[in-house]
């Protein structure tokens, strides 16, 4: 625990112990939408934020922030109204956002290059009191969202016809829950990177799904599962001298492995055992043995 001991490793912990928390967080609901892949491309449309930072001697976190909220929004209006070009408005929307990061980096200050890479593919290690401040507000308004409004935001990820129905804003929500992704993106760009952010918000969610099928207990578990390889990432990171950021995505996906492993067994236990239930309460089951009590007694 001698790691402890040094204040850069406390604002790492810290850190990851608040993106472990957001990122499945908000991921359950985009796993549920079928949204999988969401935080990837607000993250690309995040490096433009990131560079315009550089450019103007701006917080790149809040720089990216901003740009990262009008990406998720644009990307839901696109949602709604792109129809069959839906997809290509998206593509260009991402690769925009990617070519607007590099060309504002390398019109910022000499220097620029080097920190982009960081916030790219994380740089835990590097995370300042500022970042930590910044980490500490933008987390708590993403959980405010994911827990205070989970019934909302869970009816709407699941039927929005339904939702509709029933009286819900579902295009605020939608938005909402846009808006909440972008929030999440530049809040763990610092821990693992805007390239490898949305791994961590989607594989403990896929992961968590193997041992439940409840939405609560799925929540828990995904949340658990981020915590547990944030900080195990980190640690491991500072004894064997390796990347923080590829080290938490690779323990999330051997989490998913392992629990996947686990789970088979038990659903076809759960499997053998629903089939034997159901063999023994089925009526047509029960009739050949009763028959064959009738004809015993007949041929007495």
């Amino acid at each position: 625990m001698d790691f402890l001991d040094y204040a850069f490793m406390q604002r790492a912990l810290l850190a990851a112990v608040l993106v472990g928390i957001t990122a499945p967080a908000i991921g359950i609901y985009l796993v549920q939408r079928r949204q999988a892949l969401l935080g990837d491309g607000i993250g690309h449309v995040a490096m433009t934020g990131v560079g315009l930072g550089f450019l103007l001697n701006a917080s790149p976190v809040w720089m990216a922030t901003g740009v990262a909220v009008v990406g998720a929004v644009l990307m839901e209006l696109i949602r709604w109204y792109g129809k069959t070009r839906g997809d290509i408005a998206l593509a260009m929307l991402f690769y925009g956002g990617m070519a607007g990061g590099v060309l504002f980096t390398n019109l910022a200050p000499t220097g620029s290059n080097a920190n982009l890479t960081s916030y790219l593919f994380g740089s835990i290690t590097t995370v300042s009191e500022s970042d930590v401040t910044t980490i500490c507000v933008l987390a708590a308004l993403v959980v405010l969202v994911t827990v205070g409004l989970r019934r909302q935001l869970f009816a709407v990820s699941q039927d929005e016809e339904f939702a509709r129905v029933t009286g819900l804003p579902v295009r605020a929500l939608n938005l909402l829950t846009a808006v909440t992704a972008a929030v999440t993106v530049t809040v763990a760009m610092r821990v693992v990177g805007l390239l490898l952010v949305s791994a961590l918000m989607v594989v403990p969610v896929a992961a968590a799904q193997q041992l439940s099928r409840s939405f609560a207990a799925t929540f828990a578990i995904a949340v658990a599962i981020g915590v547990s390889v944030t900080i195990g990432g980190t640690v491991t990171s500072y004894y064997q001298n390796v990347p923080p950021s590829a080290t938490i995505v690779l323990l999330t996906i051997g989490a998913f492995i392992a629990l996947t492993a686990l789970a088979t067994p038990l659903a076809r236990r759960r499997a053998r055992a629903a089939a034997a239930t159901q063999t023994a309460g089925d009526p047509a089951e029960c009739v050949i043995p009763a028959s064959r009590e009738g004809a015993g007694k007949a041929g007495v």
